[in-house]
């Protein structure tokens, strides 16, 4: 079992891990010259660049076990812990809502929604449950949210942006969930789409039901078993899981981001699982010291990142903003942004064009570990 102190290497590996990739995958030199897999599914379906946030989420469930167990268990008050991660949440969606402000600050049309904004709806309505319920409630929350999801998906009509009265139309814009965002949060939506958000309203609670699950593996990792038991069930349970969501995406809703479908939330926790038992193992649970000593050193990069996860995440929107928004004037009176500047030579190099756009994103990448490394160095672990 692990003991109250305990920092699970595994876990800030994993975490950098995730961070790295969504660099990666969020930063290329050009949109239009991709890898198929940095890039999301046109809609239903999976990429590698799907498992990203997901990853975020079920990250996001095992921390707050692990977190609020020790705190528990050292004697905190629920009521304060429950104030307190509340209070997380809440800095965690401003700093999101701030991003979403740069550069113009128009709060006339500021796109409510995003990645940390869900973030942090997540994590409130997650941590009552983590604080006041057994595993088993947590677990019945899940399919409860699952399952009002799926219901007002598949059998309540809504008008679409169109006004056209449809039913289980699980297609862009035309779904319930699009048509509640329009109703909360118009003119606040996604400004690439504008009738929906894959960051919405609705899509939220099977993403909850994401951030549970992490709970519940978190939860696995403080019982009494042995480390190899606990890798083996983590392993088990991840194949049952891809199997649950290729079940669910053939006969309820598809496999689908932008929707956070059940079978979505379902099939990426698979993925999620099996990604943590293996830096479980490596990094926390092999009885050879000496190989976790070694993948400690081969992967400190992941876990420098996985430190200053929440600080480095926001430090890159805030550069690739800046990068799209700072335009500077050029003799022959153009005015490219800051971004195409530093493109320019790359893309001349004599690489192909999907070549050249994947070796800035691996630049970019590289930038932002500099400025981990600094951080670790200097022992700076920014903390919300």
């Amino acid at each position: 079992m692990m003991s109250n102190n305990a920092r699970l290497l595994s876990l800030d590996a994993f975490r950098g891990f995730t961070i790295a990739s969504m660099f990666l995958v969020n930063n290329p030199g050009d949109w239009s010259h991709l890898y198929g897999p940095l890039e999301h599914a046109s809609w239903s379906g999976w990429t590698f660049t799907d498992c990203i946030f997901p990853f975020f989420l079920f990250i996001v469930g095992v921390s707050l076990h692990l977190s609020l167990h020790q705190k528990i268990l050292a004697g905190y008050a629920r009521q304060q812990l429950l104030w307190q991660t509340m209070k997380r949440a809440l800095w965690i969606f401003l700093i999101g809502l701030a991003l979403n402000l740069l550069p113009g600050f128009d709060f006339q049309h500021v796109r409510i929604p995003g990645v940390l904004q869900r973030i942090a709806l997540c994590t409130a309505i997650a941590a009552p449950l983590a604080i006041y319920c057994e595993w088993r409630a947590q677990l019945l929350w899940a399919f409860v949210l699952m399952g009002l999801y799926t219901i007002t998906m598949l059998c309540i009509a809504v008008p679409d942006s169109n006004g056209v009265w449809v039913t289980a139309a699980l297609e862009p814009g035309r779904d319930a969930g699009a048509y509640i965002d329009r109703l909360m949060l118009d003119g606040h939506l996604w400004q690439r789409a504008k009738t929906w958000d894959p960051e919405g309203l609705l899509s939220s609670l099977p993403a909850v039901a994401s951030v549970i699950f992490g709970m519940l593996a978190g939860r696995w990792l403080t019982i009494q078993r042995d480390a190899a038991t606990k890798t083996v069930c983590l392993l088990i349970t991840g194949l049952v899981c891809l199997a649950l969501g290729q079940v669910g995406d053939a006969v309820l809703m598809p496999i689908n981001k932008s929707l956070w479908t059940p079978s979505f939330a379902v099939f990426m926790t698979g993925w999620a699982l099996l990604v943590f038992a293996c830096f479980y193992w490596f990094f926390d649970a092999s009885p050879s010291t000496n190989l976790k000593a070694n993948m400690a050193k081969f992967c400190h990069p992941f876990i420098m990142y996985g430190m200053n996860a929440l600080f480095l995440f926001t430090l890159s929107g805030l550069i690739a903003k800046m990068l799209g928004f700072i335009h500077i004037n050029q003799k022959d009176g153009s005015k490219p942004s800051l971004h195409a500047i530093i493109y320019a030579p790359i893309k001349a190099l004599p690489l192909s064009p999907v070549n050249a756009s994947l070796l800035f994103a691996v630049l970019f990448n590289l930038l932002m570990l500099l400025i981990a490394w600094g951080m670790w160095k200097k022992r700076w672990f920014v903390k919300v």
